[in-house]
């Protein structure tokens, strides 16, 4: 039997949504799959952006890296993923590194007779995949019924920039002392100051739209990017890299602009989403025939307006598959370093496996370490519930193998 890893980790070092502890929760989950559970050094992959030695993780190394980790899989296999990013959800699906579309299309390819688990230390994580099998968690239940239970989530993230202060620094992950109620908060970072004149850095993993496009702006020095074109954007700069939802939408418009050469309707629902100098710019290439600009576009394949719109249609998880979620679905997880000091930054679910792993010498089922998580979680004052969504006949098995 072999065991094979992938471990992925973004802190966006130099831009504004800047973490601290994606990088090191990534070593330290090394180190316990190494140490712990027996996996070769070789066998595990690892994509971070703080260290040019090692791959970085963008959308294009993410896949591959995942692709070869699923096709290289035989029956019997123990497959790991540890993903420590922030995707935006399937609705989105604008990020120029893997959605959370594409990361369940690679999941769903995994061999028959190999158990993969998932560890998703990321924001809204707990609907990664639409249609597992909820064994811990308030995502997939009816409103109604977790309310009853007191269970429902009042840390909508829609409504994250209008809340006051302590709403707000629960959505992302953290209880706010009560002497520092009632303020506006900085919708970039919070950081609260604890007794003894520390200062604690405690951040959410969510990456807003708006950072998005910054971030695209500085890596690019392409200022004209906004809302209207950051589809077309993301193609023009990533082509054949870019994801493939964000192909899928460019091939709708541009199927529509050719008919609209054409003398036939365009159909306005999707051309709509599109900016009219975007417009302008892809008439322009398909008048002028490039075909190496539009190739990407035009071979992916659509199956329906669902898949550009919201995403594929729901699935479930493989019957071999484990997902532990860092948060539900309305919620974010936390980066956080009670120290504040980078060195020592971790993201909340992250650490709490680890040290659950320790005290437990690595002896612990999947059920228990997302029940002991949720608890210690509670405790140490986040607002964040881990999730567990597999098929029953892995709640009590060991995690990981």
């Amino acid at each position: 039997m072999g065991k094979k890893a992938v471990l992925i980790g973004c802190n966006y070092p130099g831009t504004k949504a800047e973490l601290k502890g994606c990088i090191n929760d990534v070593w330290r989950m090394y180190r316990c799959l190494v140490d712990r559970y027996g996996f070769s050094e070789d066998d595990i992959t690892l994509l971070i952006d703080t260290d040019p030695s090692h791959t970085e993780p963008t959308g294009h190394n993410v896949r591959a890296a995942l692709s070869d980790l699923i096709r290289s899989a035989e029956p019997g296999d123990s497959l790991f993923i540890k993903r420590l990013l922030t995707c935006f959800d399937s609705c989105t699906g604008l990020t120029f590194f893997c959605t959370d579309d594409d990361f369940r299309e690679l999941v769903d390819q995994v061999p028959k007779g190999c158990r993969i688990t998932i560890v998703s230390d990321s924001c809204h994580s707990g609907g990664l995949i639409d249609e597992a099998k909820e064994q811990i968690g308030e995502s997939t239940r009816p409103a109604a019924a977790a309310a009853d239970e007191g269970q429902r989530s009042s840390f909508g993230f829609r409504n994250l920039l209008h809340r006051k202060v302590d709403d707000a620094l629960e959505s992302r992950g953290i209880h706010l002392p009560s002497v520092l109620r009632h303020h506006q908060l900085d919708e970039e970072e919070a950081q609260v100051e604890l007794g003894g004149g520390d200062q604690s850095y405690g951040k959410s993993r969510s990456l807003p739209l708006s950072t998005l496009i910054d971030i695209l702006k500085q890596k690019t020095g392409k200022d004209d990017i906004d809302v209207g074109k950051l589809r077309p954007a993301l193609f023009d700069i990533f082509g054949d890299d870019a994801s493939p939802k964000v192909k899928k939408f460019m091939k709708v418009i541009m199927d529509k602009l050719q008919h609209q050469g054409d003398g036939q309707a365009g159909g306005g629902g999707f051309l709509g989403m599109v900016g009219s100098l975007a417009q302008e710019f892809l008439k322009q290439k398909l008048d002028e025939n490039d075909e190496d600009y539009a190739k990407p576009a035009l071979k992916t394949k659509v199956g329906s307006k669902q898949e550009v719109y919201a995403g594929a249609s729901k699935r479930a998880l493989s019957d071999n598959g484990i997902l532990i979620s860092g948060c539900q679905t309305d919620q974010t997880s936390a980066d956080a370093s009670p120290s504040g000091k980078s060195a020592e930054a971790y993201g909340a679910l992250s650490n709490a496996i680890q040290t659950i792993i320790a005290e437990s010498d690595g002896t612990v089922t999947n059920q228990e370490l997302v029940l002991k998580a949720r608890e210690m979680l509670k405790r140490q004052g986040y607002a964040q519930r881990p999730g567990l969504y597999c098929s029953d006949h892995h709640v009590d098995a060991p995690f990981v193998c």
